[in-house]
């Protein structure tokens, strides 16, 4: 019921497939449970499948030509990943790394199932398409700000974001943690946080980041 049930509350178009395009789906799909920065996909693992988030959280990342890390985009509870099953979605020709930013929940279709399923069913073709260029456009947002925007604005932006999602003042992330999502490097983020320490935007300890200013980080985002 728990498979049957994500896949109705999280795929729009549910209502618009047979019965046996319905059955196809939740025949071929799966609960799986990840651990807290375990790796879900590389680029050893080819279509992996369709994954939809019944909790946690996903970063799904590139590497760049030099090693770093750039994050792409997270995902949340109820969203979907199409970015893992690149035989669905033809035009995506680069490597993409999946990781659990926390414990996570997800269930996962093949992907075999699913395009068999999207090739009948214009729904569904419709839906994956729309849910593409959702992702895409949150992907091109933060190369934007890798490539357009002084980091100082780029790490008051995150921290900001952050507070926000955990409707808290304290970020619990090592500078290796913030560096990897932001794609620079952790000599950098240190450097960065000390400055925003001694003009009293922040406090740091071990493994957190405490915001004492959202103002005067909202004031550098401007």
């Amino acid at each position: 019921m728990k498979i049957k049930a994500a896949l109705k509350d999280n795929i729009a178009c549910w209502d618009k497939l047979t019965e046996v395009q319905q059955e196809t789906l939740i025949e071929n799909t799966a609960a799986i449970h990840y651990h807290r920065k375990e790796s879900i996909h590389n680029v050893a693992m080819d279509c992996f499948g369709v994954l939809i988030v019944l909790s946690g959280t996903l970063r799904i990342y590139i590497n760049s030509p030099d090693g770093r890390e750039v994050t792409l985009y997270r995902l949340q509870t109820g969203n979907i990943c199409l970015l893992a099953a690149t035989c669905i979605l033809k035009s995506i020709t680069f490597d993409v790394y999946i990781d659990a930013v926390t414990d996570c929940e997800i269930v996962r279709t093949n992907a075999s199932a699913f395009s068999s399923v999207m090739k009948k069913n214009v729904y569904l073709e419709a839906f994956t398409y729309r849910e593409a260029v959702d992702r895409f456009s949150d992907a091109v947002w933060a190369l934007q700000q890798i490539l357009f925007l002084s980091f100082d604005k780029r790490l008051a932006l995150f921290l900001l974001h952050e507070s926000k999602t955990s409707n808290s003042l304290t970020i619990n992330m090592t500078h290796e943690q913030i560096a990897r999502f932001l794609g620079s490097a952790r000599e950098v983020v240190t450097r960065m946080l000390k400055y925003f320490s001694t003009e009293g935007l922040v406090t740091l300890s071990r493994g957190k980041v405490n915001i004492t200013s959202l103002k005067g980080l909202e004031k550098l985002t401007r």
